[in-house]
């Protein structure tokens, strides 16, 4: 795992020293195993190396391969390592100690351009190409590790973060005021669209599926892969024989992510996903002798849980479970008592240099990764993606499919399972299907407008053209006509989500020195989940019906067959904040007269919404939309504020 950086200088001779000094010196403030550069006129590399796996322990990075006049410098972790052996031909004595940066450069030598098409894995990686003077670049296809660039008077250069490029001469810190207003205009948990430009006016980044070149003064950028549904469904004799394939390609997703000399941890809640890679993970690590780690949120210390029936904010019951069925785990609860939303923002922004939505998660998110590295964690691993991929299969949505089309049989025999299942009534479940499956019947549905309000000015808005632009996306401000089925495979597709879970991965691992791991988002995992039957993942009355049958004897019941209760993260944040409420009242009154937030935010809303909570909002008001807008709009502020 490393943080690179470079500089392609095109219309000089050399690359300037002092430009080199400037991109690396800005690395520093991460921790890191070694620093190594490699220059060569025009072309300078530069790697701020954390080691991770064995291979990578004295790693020459950047490389330089003279017989093949090829240099690289890397930031990646392979999957797929004795797959590219044997396509590559390498002698098995060079197997195991070859780090895979130099497999990536032998690669590379072999594919070319279509190299990426090739790798398996998380990677950012960038290639000098003596022969042919030419920079060639790629980010994975799910965009796990990030990669900026600038390109300024014949200068290329590139980045894993942005805050090397802006020491560099000719680069000015200033907003990019329409990635901005995208910010502020859009509703939901995404950041912006827009999969290109960043924060920063001048700094691009490269989305993920991918690649550049840079060549006779030009640089290049195409995606090289979408991730799809292949064109023919898997189609096996039974349901035994699914389990048998599903568990087989996950086993082999979670082991390749298990390659490190340290130790292995997982981010673990009291549901299906982090739960399925907890007990695939610390059954291959009890084989090689090693503890799996587990880090789990809990509410703080006096919190009363105020959610509905059928959520819990506190789900250390499940997590435990889980963990006594599992074994081999060392288990960690933490409340984090010191921590809340607005003690982490300033933070957040100079991690990931950008504002940001999550603010809910933001405290425990931070707070697991300081423990992880507190317990000499190498990789932490996570079922981020688990919803779309391994556990996707909402009943609801499946059940509207039959109903449409009039399969009244499956429909009617589905409905009494499910309903037993989930102890609601049929009388009750039959009017929500319906108008899941014919919403133009009901004539009293309205647009979908967005829950929470918006945090860009009226005026800003119509200036920057924003709600034009965002019309062509589904992003909660217009009715969505995409069918379920469709809207999973966009998800893929879609590459400004994986580009935002991505940024903020990186960043963090960076920073605590530990690699954020995901097999829910292997794509030879997300392949086959998506070519597998419908009825594979909805049957007998069971949601995410896959991964239910698939855990069995790996998890426990209590977790594996619970359809009635859904564990909610963070819900205590409002709780955090009352004793400093007046604090933030105050801040947020101060934005109000700010020239910096009267040019872009919805203030007149801030004031409405701070005129509603009065002295201090309620632990319930951590569901209600101004409140969450309210937290929003005081991180972007803090962001604006930056560029005043």
């Amino acid at each position: 795992m490393s943080a690179i950086a470079g500089i392609y200088q095109m219309d000089r001779e050399h690359v300037l020293l002092d430009d080199c000094q400037a991109l690396m010196r800005a690395l520093h403030r991460y921790p890191c195993d070694s620093v190594q550069d490699w220059y060569a006129g025009q072309v300078f590399l530069g790697c701020h190396a954390q080691w991770i796996t064995p291979e990578s322990i004295n790693e020459q990075l950047p490389c330089y391969h003279s017989e093949l006049q090829l240099a690289i410098t890397a930031d990646a972790i392979l999957d797929n390592r004795q797959e590219l052996f044997e396509r590559l031909q390498i002698e098995p004595a060079r197997r195991l100690k070859m780090p895979d940066s130099e497999l990536i450069l032998l690669a590379y030598h072999r594919w070319g351009f279509e190299t990426p098409k090739f790798l398996v894995g998380d990677y950012a990686l960038v290639i000098w190409d003596e022969r042919n003077k030419m920079m060639f670049g790629a980010r994975d296809l799910l965009g796990n590790r990030s990669l900026y660039y600038n390109l300024h008077e014949g200068r290329f250069a590139f980045s894993t973060v942005i805050s090397p490029l802006l020491h560099l001469p000719g680069i000015k810190k200033q907003l990019n005021e329409a990635w901005m207003a995208e910010f502020l205009a859009i509703p939901i948990m995404l950041d912006a669209v827009e999969i290109h430009g960043t924060s920063y006016r001048g700094i691009y980044q490269l989305p993920p599926a991918h690649r550049f070149t840079v060549s006779d003064g030009k640089l290049s950028v195409s995606r090289y892969e979408v991730l799809t549904a292949p064109s023919e469904q898997l189609r096996l004799r039974s349901n035994g024989e699914y389990v048998e394939a599903f568990r087989e390609v996950f086993q082999t997703a979670v082991n390749s992510r298990l390659r490190t000399f340290r130790q292995v941890g997982a981010a673990l809640s009291g549901g299906l996903d982090s739960g399925s890679v907890v007990s695939f993970a610390a059954n291959a690590l009890k084989k090689e002798g090693k503890i799996l780690h587990t880090f789990s949120y809990v509410p703080v210390s006096g919190f009363t849980d105020w959610t509905p029936w059928d959520r819990v904010a506190d789900e250390r019951p499940y997590i435990q479970a889980t963990v006594e069925h599992v074994g081999n785990i060392q288990d960690n609860y933490l409340d984090l008592p010191d921590k809340n939303p607005v003690s982490e923002i300033n933070d957040w922004l100079e991690l990931l240099e950008m504002p940001y939505k999550f603010f809910e998660n933001s405290y425990w998110i931070r707070g697991i990764n300081e423990k992880a590295r507190q317990s000499g964690i190498g990789v932490l691993l996570s079922g981020a993606w688990g919803n779309t991929t391994i556990s996707w299969g909402s009943a609801w949505d499946y059940y509207a499919i039959l109903l449409r089309k009039l399969r009244f049989v499956q429909f009617y025999r589905e409905l009494k399972l499910f309903s037993r299942n989930m102890g609601i009534g049929r009388s009750r479940l039959l009017p929500v299907i319906g108008k899941c499956a014919f919403p133009f019947l009901d004539r009293a549905a309205s647009p979908q407008y967005p829950e929470i309000p918006l945090m860009i000015h009226p005026e800003y808005a119509q200036r920057t053209k924003i709600f034009e632009k965002l019309r062509d996306y589904d992003i909660g401000l217009y009715p969505s006509g995409a069918d379920v089925l469709e809207a999973r495979i966009n998800e893929f597709g879609n590459l400004a989500h994986s580009n935002m879970q991505g940024i903020s991965g990186t960043k963090l691992s960076l920073r605590y020195g530990q690699w954020d791991r995901d097999p829910t988002c292997d794509p030879r995992v997300v392949r086959f989940c998506l070519s597998l039957p419908i009825e594979q993942y909805v049957q007998n009355g069971m949601d995410r019906a896959l991964i239910r049958r698939s855990t069995e004897s790996y998890l426990p019941d209590k977790v594996r067959l619970n359809q009635r209760i859904r564990g909610v993260q963070g819900v205590d944040w409002v709780y955090r904040l009352i004793p400093v409420w007046r604090t933030i009242a105050d801040e947020l009154r101060q934005l109000c007269r700010d020239p910096v937030a009267l040019e872009r935010l919805n203030v007149d809303q801030v004031k409405q919404s701070l005129a509603k909570f009065g002295d201090a909002p309620k632990p319930e008001h951590a569901i209600d939309p101004e409140a969450r807008f309210l937290m929003r709009t005081l991180i972007a502020y803090r962001f604006l504020k930056q560029f005043a």
